[in-house]
This record gives C-alpha cells, sequence and structure tokens, in this order.
C-alpha cells in the first residue's frame, strides 16, 4: 500500500490543509512560501468553564411538562441557551510559522499515507526548497524538517487570538443568534500566554482558568543547509511537572538520530495498514477507503481521548469550532466509531469505550440530577468530562442516545467475542443502562410500556412538531435493540435480571409501519420531507434487526423508494453514505457505489475531511456550508465494507453488493473481522469467489453466495479455504 494525496498548488484554507496526526495530536499543513502554516492541536485541550447558571428548571421532569404543553419558547430560553455561551469548548492550541520572505510561487505538497508523512517543495531547479512534517506516532512529538539555507526563513510560534481576561462581557441568549460557530475565538477571554526561552527551546504556557493551562514547546536546530524542528503540546493535566517534562521530551527527541526517531514512526503506520486491506478496480473509491483508515488512525488512538466532531483538526480561522468541536451522541460518534471493527483496528477504536467507561460516574450522577433516575446516562451532546452542553433538548438530552452509545459495547463484543470483556465491560454497561432507561418507561392503560415523551433526530429541528407521539421509530428500535441485547447476555451469563430486561423487551410496541411498507416516524407521522437523519430507519441500518428476507425485505425496498421518492435536497453529506449502507443491505452495488462516490466527490475536501454541505453547489444539497466533521468518513468507510463483506448471526455473506465492473475486472479484501473474532480474506472474478476464514473462536460458519449456503463447523485457530463457482 502506497497511497499518496496531492495537492499541486498553495492550501488556502485550514480545513483542506494536509492533514497529520498521531491519536492525541494533530496538524494541519497549508499556506504559502512566505508563511508556510502549521496549525497544531491536542484532543484534550479544553476550557471546562461553565459560564451558564444551571436552573432549578434545568430538569426532565420540566422538560416534559413544558414538552407536553407546546411551550417551545420556554424550552428554549431553559435547555437551548447553554449552547449559547461560548463556553464550554473545545480549544485550538496554536500554530508554527514558516517564512521565507523572498520566495513566492507554488507549494506542492504530497501526504504519503503508508508513513504519515507530509513533504512540501516549492522555488525552481537552482533554489528548491523541501520541508517534511510529521508527528511521530508513539511519542506525540511534532518534527519539521527544513531543507534550506538557514538565513532563507525565520521561525514563529503563535497562540491563537484568544480574547482578553477583563474584557468580559454579559451574554444575554437570543434564540435568533443561534450559530453552528458562537462567535470568534476574542469571545474567549484570558490572561496572556506566558513566553519563556531556554537553549533551543521556547515555549509558552496559556492559563485558560485557574484549574488549567496548555502550552507550546517547540525546539530549534538550525543547520547551513538542513533544520530540525520538534514540537510538542502539553497540558497542566499532564501531571505535577508538566513543563519540566514536556521540555525533557522534546531535548531527548532532539537529541535521537531523527532516521531511527522516523523508522519507529513508520513502523507503527505500517503495522497499522497491515491490520486490513482491499483491492478494487474503481481506485478512487479504494484510494478514499485507505485515506478514511488514515484519519481514523490520525484522530483515535489508544490511551488517548476519542475524536470530538473535528477530532485532532480544530478550525483555525479565528473562530470557535462547529458545534463547539464537542462530543454529540445522536449520531455523531457512533458512526465515527462505525467501521473500526470490521477493519480490524480494535486498538484504535476501543478508546471510545475506555471513554465512556470512564465516565460511568458521571454518567450516574446526570442520571440523578436531571432525569432523577437510577443507573447512568450521559448527556446527549457533551463536554469532553461528561457535562451538558444544552442545544436542542430533544435531542442534546433524549435519554436514548444513552442507548446508542451502550450499542458500541455490544458490538465490539459481537466482533471479538471476548468473554472477559462482555463480563466486565459490555454486560454491566448496558445493564446501568437498562436501569436507567426502565426509570423513565410508563405503563399504559394497554399494558405497553413508552417514555413521557418522544423524538427522532432531528426532525422538525427544535420546533413544537419535534415532540413526536411517543413513540418514535428511533426510540423503539434502540430500546428494542437494548432490552433484547440484555436478555441474551443476562442469560448467557446466567443473571437473574433476564426474566425482568423480558419483561421489558416484550411489553414495548412494535415498530410502526405504514400502509406502503415503509418505517415511519412515529405511531401517527410518516416523513414526508427530505431529511438528514435516517432515524426512523435505525432497525435497518445501523442496527441491522431487520434481515433483507421476506417481509423485512418488503420494508427495506419500500424505505429505500420512500427515500429515493423525497430526495436528497435536506441532505449532508453523512446521508449520503447511510444511503450507501441501505443500498449495500438491498444487495443494489451499482446504486451504493454512485452514492459513495457523490459523499467522497463533493462533500468532501481535498484532503478526505467531511465538509457536511454541497460545498460545491453541485445541486446535491440545499445545504451549501461546509462546517467540517468526521462521522460521514468513517461511515462512508463502514458502507464500502458493507459492500465487500457482511456477517449476522453466524452468515457471511461475500461481495453481497458490488456494481459489475467490480465483479467482472476481480475484487478483493484481506483481513476483515467478523463475529467472535472470525477473521475473512475474500476475492471474486467474473467466475468464481473464494475466501479464506479463520475462526478465533469455536463457531459454526454459513457462507452465503448467490441461493447456495456452505456450512463449516470450524474449531478455534483453524483455517477454512474454499471457492466456487458463480452463476450468471
Amino acid at each position: 500500500m502506497n497511497i499518496l494525496n496531492e495537492w499541486k498548488t498553495n492550501i488556502s484554507r485550514w480545513d483542506e490543509a494536509v492533514p497529520l496526526g498521531s491519536g492525541q495530536c494533530g496538524c494541519l499543513c497549508w499556506g504559502t512560501p512566505q508563511e508556510m502554516q502549521f496549525s497544531l492541536d491536542r484532543t484534550d485541550i479544553w476550557d471546562k468553564t461553565i459560564l451558564w447558571e444551571q436552573r432549578e428548571e434545568f430538569t426532565y421532569a420540566n422538560l416534559v411538562k413544558l414538552a407536553k404543553e407546546g411551550n417551545v419558547k420556554k424550552i428554549r430560553e431553559i435547555f437551548d441557551a447553554p449552547y449559547y455561551y461560548p463556553t464550554p469548548t473545545k480549544l485550538t492550541a496554536g500554530k508554527i510559522l514558516v517564512h521565507f520572505l523572498k520566495e513566492t510561487g507554488e507549494i506542492h505538497s504530497v501526504l504519503s499515507l503508508k508513513d504519515a508523512n507530509a513533504r512540501m517543495e516549492f522555488g525552481n531547479e537552482e533554489n528548491l526548497y523541501k520541508v517534511n512534517a510529521w508527528i511521530h506516532a508513539l511519542e506525540h512529538i511534532g518534527v519539521l524538517e527544513i531543507y534550506a539555507p538557514e538565513d532563507s526563513f525565520s521561525l514563529e510560534l503563535k497562540t491563537p487570538d484568544f480574547g482578553e481576561k477583563g474584557t468580559e462581557k454579559e451574554y444575554i441568549y437570543k434564540e435568533e443568534k443561534r450559530e453552528i460557530s458562537q462567535g470568534t475565538l476574542k469571545e474567549l477571554k484570558y490572561f496572556p500566554a506566558q513566553w519563556e526561552t531556554e537553549g533551543i527551546l521556547q515555549w509558552f504556557c496559556q492559563p485558560v482558568n485557574e484549574e488549567f493551562s496548555y502550552g507550546i514547546i517547540m525546539a530549534v536546530d538550525k543547520q547551513p543547509q538542513k533544520s530540525r524542528v520538534m514540537w510538542k503540546i502539553i497540558s497542566s493535566e499532564d501531571g505535577k511537572d508538566w513543563i519540566e517534562d514536556g521540555k525533557k521530551a522534546v531535548l531527548c527527541a532532539m537529541e535521537q538520530d531523527l532516521s531511527l526517531f522516523f523508522e519507529t514512526h513508520r513502523k507503527w503506520w505500517e503495522q497499522y495498514f497491515q491490520k486490513s486491506g482491499i483491492s478494487i478496480p474503481d481506485k478512487f473509491v479504494e484510494k478514499q477507503w485507505y485515506m478514511t483508515n488514515y484519519l481514523f488512525a490520525s484522530a483515535s488512538r489508544e490511551g488517548c481521548a476519542p475524536m470530538p466532531l473535528q477530532g485532532v483538526w480544530t478550525a483555525d480561522d479565528g473562530t470557535l469550532p462547529p458545534w463547539k468541536g464537542d462530543y454529540h451522541h445522536d449520531l455523531n460518534t457512533e458512526l465515527s466509531y462505525s467501521h473500526y471493527l470490521k477493519a480490524n483496528h480494535l486498538e484504535e477504536g476501543k478508546c471510545f469505550l475506555d471513554f465512556l467507561w470512564g465516565l460511568k460516574e458521571e454518567g450516574r450522577h446526570f442520571a440523578k440530577e436531571f432525569y432523577n433516575a437510577e443507573g447512568s446516562c450521559l448527556p446527549g451532546v457533551m463536554t469532553i468530562d461528561g457535562k451538558p452542553l444544552g442545544g436542542w433538548p430533544m435531542y442534546s438530552l433524549s435519554p436514548v442516545n444513552q442507548v446508542w452509545l451502550s450499542h458500541s459495547f455490544s458490538e465490539y463484543y459481537r466482533y471479538t467475542g471476548d468473554e472477559g470483556f462482555l463480563k466486565e465491560r459490555a454486560y454491566p454497561y448496558m445493564k446501568e443502562t437498562g436501569i436507567f432507561i426502565c426509570d423513565l418507561l410508563e405503563e399504559q392503560e394497554d399494558g405497553t410500556l413508552q417514555l413521557p415523551v418522544s423524538s427522532s433526530p432531528e426532525i422538525h429541528d427544535d420546533t413544537e412538531k419535534a415532540w413526536l407521539t411517543p413513540m418514535s421509530n428511533y426510540d423503539l428500535a434502540l430500546l428494542l435493540n437494548l432490552f433484547g441485547t440484555l436478555e441474551e447476555y443476562a442469560l448467557h451469563l446466567g443473571d437473574p435480571m433476564a426474566d425482568k430486561w423480558t419483561q421489558v423487551k416484550e411489553k414495548l410496541p412494535g415498530l410502526a409501519v405504514n400502509d406502503k411498507k415503509v418505517l415511519m416516524l412515529s405511531p401517527d407521522e410518516s416523513l414526508e420531507e427530505s431529511h438528514r437523519h435516517f432515524s426512523n430507519a435505525m432497525a435497518i441500518s445501523p442496527l441491522e434487526m431487520i434481515p433483507y428476507e421476506e417481509e423485512g425485505k418488503e420494508i427495506i425496498d419500500a424505505v429505500i423508494r420512500d427515500y429515493e421518492r423525497l430526495g436528497t435536497r435536506q441532505w449532508v453529506g453523512y446521508t449520503f453514505t447511510w444511503m450507501a449502507h441501505l443500498y449495500a443491505i438491498q444487495g443494489n452495488g451499482e446504486k451504493a457505489a454512485e452514492y459513495l462516490n457523490i459523499f467522497w466527490k463533493f462533500f468532501c475536501g481535498p484532503n478526505g475531511f467531511h465538509l457536511n454541505g454541497d460545498f460545491r453547489k453541485k445541486g446535491y444539497s440545499e445545504f451549501t456550508y461546509r462546517p467540517f466533521t468526521l462521522e460521514g468518513n468513517m461511515f462512508s468507510a463502514d458502507a464500502l465494507q458493507e459492500m465487500l463483506f457482511q456477517m449476522k448471526k453466524g452468515t457471511i455473506r461475500l461481495f453481497p453488493a458490488i456494481p459489475k465492473e467490480w465483479r467482472e475486472k476481480g475484487t478483493s479484501f484481506c483481513h476483515f473481522r467478523g463475529e467472535k473474532g472470525l477473521m475473512c480474506s475474500g476475492k471474486i472474478t467474473n467466475e468464481s469467489i473464494s475466501w479464506e476464514i479463520q475462526a478465533d473462536v469455536p463457531q459454526k460458519i454459513r457462507v452465503k453466495i448467490q441461493e447456495k449456503i456452505i456450512e463449516k463447523a470450524l474449531e478455534k485457530g483453524e483455517v477454512w479455504s474454499g471457492c466456487i463457482a458463480l452463476e450468471g
């Protein structure tokens, strides 16, 4: 695998920059020769200051009361207002500028995915200047190698352009002023950064509030023809001697042989990309899958905080990041961690589960304080430490988003078969979620259980109509999935709670389906407008509760036809990937590939970043803005994987949804992860499908190809190689 991403001219925008990342730290490389910009970021650099006063009315009981009264104004004043304040928010860390003041022209940039190395060059044959940039995969130390005469350039370390302490203003909530980005960095009022130098080191310490400060340490070794710059982002949360420890780490790296230092970095990325792979005739599509996996490892790593909305690449345009760069759980975090299991990148993805597990106590506190319930629930829109940020409360405070989070634990167990994880993490986490939901459910006259209010992200925005007749198919699908899974796990582990979960599951109503076999929004409302969230179809994708057979086939086909009927004018980027998912389940490879191509070509920047809107204005959507988020990237990779390999309840479908051209010219994948730790590689040509399957635990496997089903019982570690001729 030797994939390159190339920029032939100067990059003028931060969101089109060359992206580098180590899971903890990120760098965006862009600009001109006169000002080469290296925008630096770290996932856990946050201003957690809460400016809003939590009112007594900020409770679920009051939200339910106001929703039933239809009091939209009061709901916004109490529950949406907190999001209006500039903090809490994710922060960008700072930047390094390299100035070649006498040089003009265009920078040619190349990103090598296999070693996560950005190479930039400009000038002419007589004066050719080169800059290499990378972030060490293990040490989280950034490196700039500058191949140029030492007197031809200057360096500058800069802090973000924050506001000044003492110039605070009073914030008065105005619902009409609610924006994607809540103003500029000037809204954040801090004491000036403290600057220091020592030998080859220079650094700043930026106070954020009484509890938190951060800084960037830069070391410069200028030599006649080749200079070296190293940097590290440090935080007061790193330990008592955080500045001294950071200085030592940078100096230690500077003393190492650079080629050996780079080799350990290169080796990490080599091993990462060996975990899985694909080969597709459409090389553009193939490249996007690898680019997405590159972005994933750059933004998510074991031992680090999981990726928020923008991962390790917070906006560098003088504004606060889109949606504060926070953690949204009504789709964003879940889809961001949708593809890693099948792609066999467990270590990089598990950090999300470790993060949620570490916030159990915060979830218990929020469940008790806001919902007056036992168990555990995190806010649907939250800070890095699990505090509520407010926002449209039918989504930002929907209790069912916690169920989607808990589903991430069951998926990890499904794909690994790790019994220790099931017993120690998955079941305990889901059990607390189940206890929490049980405290909210109300029994109706007909004996069914339902939530007091219901919604479906993000239909009807934050208007009175957004409160759907309980229960929405979004809520129901997640609850049916939760209690069905809890029942299964409790029986497996011998937990006497199994009877409780069964009783709850059996008292939940069925999913609402209209006379056209389309999954509805709620029992009395069908989707009748183009909309970005396919939340009414959660039971199909991503929960996979409805198989594509018999009545399920009728429903899935009807849902797809309905989305086609309603059109794409209110879609955003990730919606196209969701539609590709549905087409993959349907077995429609031509359409799945078409919608993935639309996503990657028209809703992503040249660096692969999902920019949400139809920013090139090609007519695919009425949203033409460009706020960057990552969930669309990861869900697109998952959709492509679904086209190549599907496994559910022991049945494998190989190449279930690929275009005719891919079959004719040959397509393959290697080391995709299936259920219970199973590993699968496959290849298809116009004549045959071959496979190699290895079981991690003993299990019976069924391979379904066209109308044929082949079964085999595999022992632990046994490899099953097979081949079957294709018909037609």
